[in-house]
């Protein structure tokens, strides 16, 4: 089996500068759509996507069809896909520290799902695009004042005054430049040494020698068994210094998206070149709105989040109309039913577009179903609640006798409080000094470990 922690030989093709010309890229634009910005200056906006479309892509055609081989792996069983990062990104923390904290998580827990698995993991941020996020409402109100409600930092910011929450164009290029330099720092990191298995190994150790954690040791000990094992008998280290690791985010700004959409110079077919991944939202799931149309017309592998009121037929219909021809890596399944309804509303979906003879990607978002507001008043998710999906996930496949192919995590490699409990447990006190997230809760580097943890233990069991 090939190991996809091994990175692939350079991916030479690209895609043609300058905006796609491609039939049907438009027919969103006459169709409903919500989610989208009211721009406060046309003139800036139409500036800003003129020098959107100019610009190189961000990632290539090539890098996006070897995600969809390794998606299609793992919607057979032959690889899992761990897909984490920030709820929203924010221009402000798109440090090195910051970057290099959210890339080591991942791959410290890529290490231990390996293990668990016996499987190659596929390493996914929710990282270099992640600016844009829905709003339940389009306006917040403090104190009596109302103001327009922040849409993430692509759209405008944080703090709440006219001036921040205006909706300004003029940030969709700095969103650009943002995951440029993201992407860079990423593809440093991941192919320069910083990613060598026994490093990312040893770093791990620090995590079990926590008294907290002391159950997971034994685990811990039989991965370092393996590597010493590998290095024993001469395994070529060189190169396993090196990995793959792919960017996605919600496609949820139509026109940036539009801007960033490329035809491929080998195929002559359009490739959203803002990430390898992306996915379309619970809220913006429609068959008959833009977003499905938009995305239904581009190369890219594509995800749809899945809430609990889904139904059997509801799958097939987007099924039929993301996947037509039911191309193998093409659509992923990511579900967010919550902790108290994975285990009724999951089974029937999954039974349904089995029965159809689709090969989907199934995935678990356990962090969206599970969200509440703690006493003193912050918005939060409970570890065990957390915990409880990703088993009633597991769970569910397996008595279907399907896969259970991924984890997509809001998680952070930095030592914030956002979320509660854990075997190290994190409490409401904590979120007056710690709480860090301008959206949703986050786990953070030690519960996110934790967690991978746990999920090796389920794969390991599923054999």
């Amino acid at each position: 089996m090939t190991d996809l922690s091994v990175a692939s030989p350079r991916v030479t093709s690209t895609a043609q500068s300058g905006a796609a010309d491609y039939p049907g890229l438009d027919n969103w634009r006459s169709l409903p759509v919500s989610q989208q910005p009211s721009w406060s200056d046309q003139d800036v906006f139409r500036a800003s996507v003129a020098e959107l479309s100019a610009l190189p892509p961000l990632v290539f055609a090539g890098e996006v069809d070897v995600l969809r081989e390794r998606l299609a792996a793992a919607a057979q069983g032959k690889a899992f896909l761990l897909q984490g990062g920030d709820c929203a990104e924010t221009f402000e923390a798109a440090t090195a520290d910051r970057i290099s904290s959210r890339v080591k998580t991942i791959l410290q827990m890529a290490v231990v799902l390996t293990y668990g698995a016996q499987l190659p993991v596929i390493k996914m941020g929710r990282m270099a695009g992640q600016f844009a996020k829905p709003r339940s409402s389009d306006t917040e109100t403090r104190d009596g004042v109302t103001l327009p409600a922040y849409r993430g930092d692509i759209v405008n910011g944080y703090a709440f005054t006219p001036e921040s929450r205006a909706h300004d164009a003029a940030r969709l290029l700095r969103a650009y430049h943002t995951s440029a330099s993201t992407l860079n720092l990423i593809r440093a990191f991941t192919q320069g040494g910083f990613a060598d298995l026994r490093l990312v190994h040893t770093w791990n150790k620090g995590f079990t020698e926590n008294p907290a954690h002391a159950r997971y040791e034994s685990l811990a000990r039989e991965i370092d068994r393996a590597i010493k094992f590998m290095a024993s008998c001469g395994a070529d280290f060189e190169a396993l210094k090196r990995v793959e690791f792919f960017a996605s985010h919600e496609a949820l700004l139509l026109d940036y998206e539009r801007a960033l959409t490329r035809i491929d110079s080998r195929t002559g077919l359009p490739y959203d070149t803002s990430a390898h991944f992306l996915w379309i939202g619970e809220r913006t799931r429609q068959l008959d709105h833009a977003h499905v149309d938009y995305l239904s017309r581009v190369r890219n592998p594509i995800g749809v989040k899945l809430g609990p009121s889904t139904t059997g037929d509801d799958a097939l219909r987007l099924i039929d109309r993301l996947d037509p021809d039911r191309e193998p890596g093409r659509l992923t399944f990511i579900t967010r039913m919550g902790a108290g309804n994975i285990r009724e509303k999951l089974p029937p979906v999954v039974e349904k577009v089995t029965a159809s003879g689709a090969q989907v990607l199934w995935v678990t978002d356990p962090m969206h179903g599970n969200t509440v507001t703690s006493r003193n008043g912050y918005k939060t998710r409970r570890f065990d609640d957390v915990v409880n999906e990703v088993q009633g996930f597991f769970e569910v496949h397996q008595a279907l006798g399907t896969v259970p192919g991924g984890l997509h995590m809001e998680m952070t490699g930095d030592d914030v409080a956002e979320c509660l409990g854990g075997s190290d447990p994190i409490d409401e006190a904590a979120f007056e000094d710690r709480y860090e997230s301008v959206c949703d809760p986050r786990l953070n580097h030690m519960q996110s470990l934790e967690m991978a943890f746990l999920v090796a233990g389920a794969l390991s069991r599923r054999g």
